[in-house]
């Protein structure tokens, strides 16, 4: 009869015998992967929110007025690049995908950013066009028209930094789904700091140059974007560990079949993206009807959670990056261990956060209104109620947010449009409208809606993941 009992190890001694590894090892291990994985991206994610942030500052000093225009054309300008960046974001799957394959790498690599950067300047020809009609679209949306003539003069620096920021996106997917993200990290680092220098050289006329307003604002974020594109450029096609997948090879031979594998898995993302930021314009849209304590209230809680959501937000792509490269593998159970150490992590972090502003909202409206004012009051008020309503919304805005990464690491996109259509619009609207208004909740009202609408989301695609084997079986 054979000896059941592995051999040991030739490398082994006897003073240290072989063991079988425990079964939590690669749980450990994908934990760990996960984390160093996440923090990069989530300060990356960080950092291009402070890219906005600072303009905003800037232009708050030029006036109320100056500051209204510019976030008409900023709201008109996010909402079609959020479009847009869901359709080149399709990069990222199919990159890890590729990666976790492990054949033809440095061809199908090459392949693929191609036809990412194919997309970001097909898709900017027609939104260039449409965002150079700005004006008439404000006008046609019931805004002032001297406000809506300012905006649209700011829209026309604005918008030329789209296709770099988008060709950006496309480059940070390969280092992010090489697993080093930390270049990307520094690229941004490096942005922030062109752009708070152009900013302020252009706006208020600095260093000889002339004080150019709003026209300056758009022209430094430009900047800023070709700053972020180039930076990833150079990175790509200098270091040694990069250049020799010679990404701009090529660049102008078309692939026809790899862009409409693009399109089809990036188009529902597109839809999806924009969906989800729609409903946040609707509710803010529902509480300026409320009144102005209401919008500030909501404004306040809204950034607080935005700023929060950055650590799901990269958990998710972190999630569609190791579920990919699993899948491109064939590894069902290294599948499986991706998509649930980042939406554990996600969670625990999420609960914590959530906890944190119950337990002191206070503090954290205080960082944006003056509480010891006596009119900011109301909104101050009104602001700590809607952070002890913000635990439960942000457990289920993380939780869609990583969930949807998951299932894109799968590839799959568009049952994920289908949910978030009807779980957002179909419920979620409807209901903080009916709760809003008929029934006299308020701004309550709205954030309830949206936390249905959300977690309406998140528990058919936490389902649907559930049942990922079909899906692999369908690769």
């Amino acid at each position: 009869m054979p000896d059941p009992t592995p051999a040991m190890p030739a490398s082994a001694s006897p003073a240290a015998p072989w063991r079988r590894e425990a079964p939590s090892a690669p749980w450990r291990r994908e934990a760990v992967a996960t984390l160093a994985l996440a923090w990069p991206l989530i300060l990356t994610n960080l950092s291009q929110a402070a890219l906005n942030a600072i303009n905003l500052v800037y232009i708050g000093t030029l006036g109320p007025d100056q500051l209204a225009a510019a976030a008409m054309a900023t709201s008109l300008y996010h909402a079609v690049m959020i479009f847009c960046m869901g359709l080149v974001s399709a990069t990222m799957p199919m990159l890890a995908t590729i990666l976790g394959r492990g054949r033809h790498v440095v061809r199908e690599v090459r392949r693929t950013v191609r036809q990412g950067l194919w997309s970001a300047v097909l898709i900017c020809l027609p939104v260039w066009l449409l965002l150079w009609q700005a004006e008439p679209i404000l006008i046609a949306f019931g805004q002032r028209p001297d406000l809506a003539a300012v905006a649209g003069g700011y829209m026309h620096s604005l918008q030329w930094a789209l296709l770099p920021y988008l060709g950006y996106l496309v480059l940070r997917s390969l280092l992010a789904t090489m697993q080093r993200p930390r270049w990307t990290l520094l690229v941004a680092a490096f942005a922030i700091l062109a752009n708070a220098g152009a900013g302020w050289a252009l706006i208020f006329g600095r260093l000889g140059l002339p004080a150019m307003g709003l026209t300056g604002a758009g022209i430094s974020t430009t900047c800023s974007s070709l700053v972020l594109f180039a930076g990833m450029a150079i990175v790509l096609t200098r270091h040694p560990a990069f250049r020799r997948y010679r990404i701009f090879g090529r660049f102008w031979r078309p692939d026809w079949p790899r862009l409409r594998q693009m399109w089809r898995l990036g188009i529902p993302m597109a839809i999806t993206f924009a969906l989800e930021t729609s409903i946040f314009y609707a509710a803010a849209m529902m509480m300026g009807r409320i009144g102005a304590d209401a919008l500030a209230a909501h404004a306040i809680a809204i950034q607080i959670v935005s700023l929060v959501f950055m650590v799901p937000l990269g958990l998710g792509q972190v999630a569609t990056i190791r579920v990919g490269r699993a899948r491109g593998a064939g590894d069902a159970a290294a599948v499986g261990r991706a998509g649930w150490c980042a939406l554990a992590i996600a969670g625990a972090f999420m609960c914590t956060s959530a906890l944190a502003m119950t337990l002191m909202p206070g503090p954290l409206v205080g960082l944006f209104l003056d509480r010891a004012r006596p009119e900011n009051a109301a909104a101050v008020a009104l602001a700590i109620l809607l952070l002890g309503y913000s635990a439960l919304f942000m457990i289920a805005d993380g939780g869609q947010a990583v969930c949807a990464g998951m299932l894109r690491g799968l590839h799959d996109t568009r049952v994920p449009m289908i949910l978030a259509a009807i779980g957002y619009w179909g419920l979620g609207l409807p209901f903080g409208i009916l709760l809003t208004f008929p029934l006299g909740l308020g701004p309550v009202g709205v954030w309830i809606g949206l936390t249905a609408g959300l977690a309406a989301v998140a528990m058919p695609m936490l389902v649907r993941w559930c049942r990922r084997n079909r899906l692999l079986g369908e690769a």
